[in-house]
């Protein structure tokens, strides 16, 4: 699981790099830890109920929100959020993701995951990745207005170099072109659920530290 990434990027790079209007975000770069305010790309229509009129397509808009989705009451602990989304088609996320109001762009720029090895000390490690091809990317999101203004990001399947740092899942990265990114906030489920895939070790970078220092800007 994803548990720390990092945008090192203030809000007005981030706003131009993806198109969308910064408004008032103070973002001015750094670390986000769950249960932190970040920022996310957003075309939907926050605490407005009801769907986006038909045929109508908002412009894209930069928010800070809440990295971390409360979770169902059937879990046993209620306290702890729900930071990734492993199974697209349960129904907790289900009506989320089909409606593409709710999905968001993630931007990123580099993330860390445990890793399921040792150092020569004992120490687990973590590894950090960027993308090659792009200093600043996007998670596919999904954001939720229940108790708290949140967010979660999409998982699937690892890459070869996930698989090989021991993990089963891997975030979902979406392409560097700007139709990758309109899919997923615009289109419908059948057209945007075809981004759920992983990325391409060979547009990836690693490092990985043991020491405790957060090293992700480094990669």
């Amino acid at each position: 699981m994803t548990t720390l990434y990092r945008l090192d990027a203030p809000a007005r790079t981030i706003a131009t790099a993806f198109g969308a209007r910064s408004g008032l975000d103070p973002w001015s770069g750094g670390g986000v830890s769950p249960g932190q305010f970040a920022p996310i790309i957003t075309a939907g229509r926050e605490f407005i109920a009801g769907p986006r009129p038909a045929g109508r397509r908002l412009e894209r808009r930069m928010i800070p929100r809440l990295w971390g989705v409360p979770p169902p009451p059937s879990v046993q602990d209620v306290t702890r959020s729900v930071l990734t989304v492993r199974n697209p088609d349960s129904p907790f996320w289900i009506g989320n993701l089909r409606n593409s109001e709710f999905r968001c762009l993630v931007p990123a720029s580099a993330f860390m995951v445990w890793g399921a090895g040792t150092d020569i000390e004992g120490k687990r490690l973590r590894h950090w990745f960027a993308c090659a091809d792009q200093p600043l990317f996007a998670f596919a999101g999904v954001w939720k207005d229940s108790e708290v203004p949140s967010f979660a990001i999409v998982t699937c399947v690892p890459n070869a170099m996930f698989r090989k740092a021991g993990r089963d899942t891997m975030p979902v990265i979406l392409p560097a072109d700007a139709q990758a990114q309109d899919d997923w906030l615009y289109a419908d489920w059948n057209r945007a659920s075809r981004l759920i895939a992983p990325y391409s070790s060979s547009l990836m970078r690693e490092g990985h530290d043991s020491s405790g220092n957060d090293t992700g800007s480094a990669l």
